[in-house]
């Protein structure tokens, strides 16, 4: 199991199942820290996640009839099954706080309600990449005063997906966005997310770079 993650801003907890992962951070930003965390689970501010993907990307897309919806509206702290055994988690404390984890939830929750982090810049996204297995796991938060009616992920020379997504109720002005991909392939190529409004215009996009070698 390997996550890695290039860190901007932003909180997130990733608790899935495994051994410990690869943490990365440029821009100046300190890697994330485990503090009071257990064997693979990385806690810290994430907004640039990297990977490795060719054109056949295998990713969890909501069905059709739920694109260009929105986010789903859900609970503080309500586990929400992602697939392939993960769960998701937008907290309230804090900013852009969201925990995913395949073991041990409710733990990971308590955990991540200590961490304040940094907010991600308005009108920005955050991205991270958990590998396990032959899952390679995509997930972030974004910062917007327009809710997104979708988000996409599309790998470098790759086909463009649907991301799952997010929010807590009311109008927190972020949400967090999961999608899923082909761990055999997920090192060394970028990735670029991109949100969408309703009109189908572009609200904001950002690319991921390959990570640096191991």
């Amino acid at each position: 199991m390997r996550t890695k993650r290039l860190v901007l801003a932003g909180v997130a907890a990733l608790a899935l199942a495994g051994g410990g992962g690869t943490a990365l951070a440029v821009n100046g930003a300190a890697p994330p820290v485990a503090a009071g965390g257990t064997a693979g689970e990385t806690v810290g501010k994430t907004a640039g996640g990297q990977t490795r993907e060719t054109a056949a990307v295998r990713a969890s897309a909501p069905p059709a009839a739920s694109r260009a919806a929105g986010p789903r509206v859900v609970r503080p702290y309500q586990p929400v099954e992602i697939g392939r055994g993960a769960k998701m988690g937008l907290l309230p404390e804090g900013r852009q706080n969201y925990v995913v984890a395949r073991e041990d939830y409710a733990g990971s929750v308590e955990r991540a309600k200590g961490y304040a982090g940094d907010s991600i810049r308005p009108e920005s996204l955050s991205g991270g990449l958990h590998t396990e297995g032959d899952d390679a796991l995509y997930t972030g938060a974004f910062r917007t005063g327009t809710v997104p009616a979708r988000v996409t992920l599309r790998i470098d020379g790759g086909a463009e997906v649907e991301a799952g997504m997010l929010r807590l109720p009311g109008d927190p002005g972020w949400g967090a966005y999961h999608a899923f991909g082909d761990a055999s392939a997920a090192a060394d190529t970028g990735f670029t997310v991109t949100a969408y409004a309703e009109d189908g215009g572009v609200l904001f996009e950002q690319r991921f770079g390959a990570p640096p070698a191991d």
